[in-house]
């Protein structure tokens, strides 16, 4: 029977290489994050007042046409990023700041919620979960010119949200990921673990946790 992963996370956090890591070992399909195709996005990180409606409409259009395909996908799929995360971190967070204006966010809203109705939810999500020190060391290792504008103050906001999201959201099952504690790219024994307990999360196991004992045995 095939199945639908979302993983989610905050920016850097490593959400794209573990999507790569699971399908080349599960080999399932991934569905990547349309980062690099979206063309208001350098624009944003300048001037986020003027191209933050405009960036979350196209992520939102965008994550909703890639949720729909990977659910008519024959085989098994892994989404890098749902689109829960756009509209309740993401997009909220702006509206927070004062970066969308009341009227864009509701029109936002109204449409994000009349289309989920449409869409089946993940079998489950993988959520990874880092500090903003971890966050900040990998973005500055990828070297996207247009991250470099990041703040620390905007990675901590959005990793409150992430944490009030992933605690309220019940669509389906979650799995939580210690990611400042796992290397999942430098050993592979921390890649088996995070498969073994998606395994058993997919097959319904209640007692799926990342016990530090656990995750430090591995070292």
């Amino acid at each position: 029977m095939k199945k639908f992963i979302a993983v989610a996370g905050n920016i850097g956090v490593g959400k794209s290489t573990l999507v790569t890591l699971l399908c080349t070992r599960l080999q399932w399909q991934p569905f990547y994050e349309p980062e690099g195709e979206n063309p208001y996005l350098s624009d944003f990180y300048h001037d986020m007042r003027k191209w933050a409606f405009h960036s979350q409409v196209f992520f939102l259009t965008r994550r909703l046409r890639a949720h729909r395909q990977l659910t008519e996908h024959p085989t098994s799929a892994i989404q890098d990023r749902s689109v829960y995360e756009d509209a309740e971190v993401f997009a909220h967070n702006l509206y927070q700041q004062g970066l969308i204006s009341t009227r864009d966010y509701g029109s936002y809203r109204e449409l994000y919620q009349v289309l989920i109705e449409f869409l089946p939810a993940p079998d489950l999500v993988v959520y990874l979960r880092a500090s903003v020190e971890t966050l900040t060391s990998r973005i500055t290792n990828r070297g996207r010119d247009y991250e470099r504008q990041i703040s620390e103050e905007y990675l901590a906001q959005l990793n409150v949200l992430y944490e009030e999201w992933i605690q309220n959201f019940s669509l389906c099952p979650v799995l939580t990921i210690p990611a400042d504690d796992l290397d999942y790219v430098a050993h592979s024994n921390h890649l088996d673990l995070i498969v073994q307990k998606i395994e058993q999360k997919l097959t319904g196991k209640e007692v799926v946790v990342f016990d530090p004992e656990e995750v430090n045995n591995l070292y």
